[in-house]
């Protein structure tokens, strides 16, 4: 869908459009209400403030849809065949490294880990996950509240420029 297709949709057309990138509503509206964009630039700066920032419980929600990291998630939704586009192939190593490190996150921070994985080998995202294990629950919710935007900047600009 072109940029141009968006600003002219329906407030309901656009919605749809924009929601299988992050699935919070007070995001979806500031994105849509933001219409016309003037260019995908505009679109990712708006997504990276817009709805700044979200509350523990938007996180919460957007997360309940995110695979863990390694895993191929399944399914038919949009939100599914986005994650397996964006995962890189683990070998059964790293996938056995970042299964024990997932689990480690979960324990810590009793939410999914989370991580912008386009563009990101493997190597790096389980390193990201190390790291970000040191972090104290505050730091760790600004944290994913940005690799939610980012990942959400990436989708919806997939979307506008296929």
């Amino acid at each position: 869908m072109l940029l141009e297709n968006f600003n002219a949709a329906t407030r309901e057309e656009a919605v749809a459009i924009v929601k299988p990138a992050l699935d919070i509503a007070r995001w979806i509206d500031g994105i849509v209400d933001g219409r016309p964009y003037q260019s995908l630039d505009q679109v990712a700066a708006a997504a990276a403030t817009v709805a700044a920032p979200l509350t523990e419980a938007e996180i919460d929600a957007a997360l309940a849809h995110h695979p863990r990291i390694g895993e191929r998630p399944q399914g038919e939704t949009a939100e599914a065949a986005l994650s397996r586009k964006e995962q890189p192939g683990v070998d059964a190593d790293t996938a056995a490294r970042l299964a024990e490190g997932n689990k480690a996150y979960e324990q810590r921070f009793d939410r999914v880990y989370l991580v912008r994985a386009a563009g990101r080998s493997a190597e790096e995202i389980l390193a990201l996950l190390q790291e970000r294990l040191g972090n104290t629950p505050e730091q760790e919710l600004v944290v994913v509240d940005q690799q939610l935007r980012e990942i959400a900047a990436l989708r919806l600009a997939g979307a506008l420029e296929s």
